[in-house]
């Protein structure tokens, strides 16, 4: 048989089996199988399809997309050098060289969406932060001058008003019901592209970040980069469960890890913005830890759970219910506390002089403990560029302070500020959170006010006496104008 002839009678044969591995393949490609054994009601050797298909993201989009806006900012930006009386300002002027304003304008972009009809919309608080003029777009194209509401930093949720009737609106779901796998859908303008579509799952729910003490992010894989900040995250019934708000990157850009504020916190800090212009918070005068496993070993613990308190605030709330160092919080109102950072969520989300049930493990046992919870004055904490005057050419450092409390001072520190957050000129200082600052120019400070004063004061930089695990060493931080 010649080698032509002997191709020719295996083509068939061939083909018939390659598509037969290729059906197979597909069909394997869509359907994934439970493990065999373990499976309630399922009877060794067979398989329970769990997943069938990918979902379809369309008829969501269309019916949702059109209650996502863009939110355009412009803000006054101070410049921190090239200036005049800078020697590089001066050379290059006397070159002729184009000189840049001395006070440039910053523009910035992020997102939103229609919580009313009428016009609300809810947003981040870093996209709106130090705004003078902001500009809502919607998927229509109409632009709309908007009002700032309202901004809450510690949720970093911001509430808008356009002037609008019959607006889109979004519906509202239940973030406690998430759970991981499930698949959720981004809305945004990531890089100003209006109103993009991206789909992930969630990877975790209450999930706590350093600087995020009063929100259980949820944790995605849904792509979210610059711009996307404030828009939505939809359930697959359609349903805004959190709005998109960080992302974690080595690069700046999206690397599989978002996180959104849960809606329900959104929704609390904006009826409060809207009827009284602030947020009220509950508080108990406690400082709380993780607990490990060896932590959890050494209290009797079944497992790592719950906030470990290591200070109790004097003549504070905690103190006054019986609470003492040493004591594990396990849960609140009935609501389980698996780490110290939701804690401080559910605490706050209380409403000062109600009483809230401290389920408190102490003493390999579990114990009850009546706590009537107080308000925490948002007054203790101010953010230095924010009393700062704007008239007058007054600094930022882009520090948020308060005064230390009695029960956190450290050995050798009898007054100071606590650094809550750090950003700008502070953070390339490289100062840090939980740091306290015990003077500035040679000059005690124990108060925002004598802070301030000594910053307006200052030049180009100030002399920041900072307390930081049981040294004090001077730091000094440029001074934006």
């Amino acid at each position: 048989m010649s080698f032509e002839r002997f191709i020719r009678t295996i083509r068939p044969a061939c083909l018939a089996l390659c598509l037969g591995a290729l059906v197979a393949c597909g069909r394997d490609a869509r359907v994934a199988t439970a493990p065999t054994a373990g499976t309630k009601g399922m009877s060794p050797g067979s398989a329970a399809v769990l997943v069938k298909g990918l979902p379809d993201f369309t008829e969501l989009v269309a019916a949702y997309g059109p209650t996502v806006v863009n939110v355009t900012t412009v803000e006054k930006a101070g410049s921190d050098e090239g200036g005049p009386g800078d020697p590089l300002h001066d050379f290059l002027r006397r070159f002729g060289a184009p000189q840049r304003e001395d006070n440039p304008i910053a523009r910035g972009e992020g997102s939103g969406f229609l919580v009313t009809s009428d016009g609300f919309i809810l947003t981040n608080a870093h996209v709106v932060a130090d705004a003078s003029d902001v500009t809502v777009r919607l998927t229509d194209r109409r632009e709309f001058r908007a009002k700032v509401v309202g901004v809450d930093a510690r949720t970093d949720i911001a509430v808008l008003k356009i002037d609008g009737r019959d607006l889109p609106t979004v519906k509202f779901g239940d973030p406690s019901k998430l759970r991981p796998g499930e698949w959720v859908v981004a809305i945004g303008s990531p890089f100003g592209f209006d109103n993009s579509v991206t789909a992930g799952i969630v990877s975790a729910t209450a999930r706590s970040l350093p600087d995020g003490q009063y929100t259980p992010f949820i944790q995605t894989d849904a792509a979210v980069n610059p711009g996307n900040s404030g828009g939505p995250l939809f359930n697959m019934a359609g349903e805004v469960v959190g709005i998109n708000s960080q992302i974690y990157s080595r690069t700046g850009g999206f690397m599989g890890i978002s996180f959104a504020i849960p809606i329900d916190i959104a929704i609390g800090v904006k009826d409060q913005l809207v009827k009284t212009g602030r947020v009220q918070r509950g508080r108990i005068g406690v400082l709380v830890q993780d607990v490990g496993q060896e932590l959890a070993d050494s209290f009797g613990l079944d497992r790592p759970r719950g906030a470990l308190v290591s200070q109790v605030e004097a003549d504070g709330p905690a103190k006054r219910a019986g609470v003492v160092a040493g004591d594990v919080i396990v849960s609140v109102n009935g609501q389980s506390i698996e780490r110290s950072g939701q804690l401080s969520s559910v605490i706050s989300q209380l409403k000062a002089g109600s009483r809230a049930d401290l389920e408190v493990w102490r003493n390999r046992g579990a114990m009850h403990l009546a706590c009537e919870v107080a308000e925490l004055k948002e007054g203790q904490i101010a953010r230095v560029a924010d009393s700062t005057p704007k008239s007058g050419g007054g600094a930022k450092l882009g520090l948020s302070v308060r005064p230390i409390r009695a029960g956190e001072r450290p050995n050798g520190v009898e007054s100071g500020l606590v650094i809550e957050r750090v950003d700008g000129a502070a953070r390339e200082a490289e100062l840090r959170v939980g740091d306290v600052i015990v003077g500035a120019n040679g000059r005690k400070v124990a108060t925002v006010a004598e802070l301030e004063a000594q910053i307006t004061s200052s030049r180009r930089s100030i002399a920041l006496l900072v307390h930081r695990q049981g040294s004090t060493i001077f730091i000094p931080v440029r001074i934006g104008n």
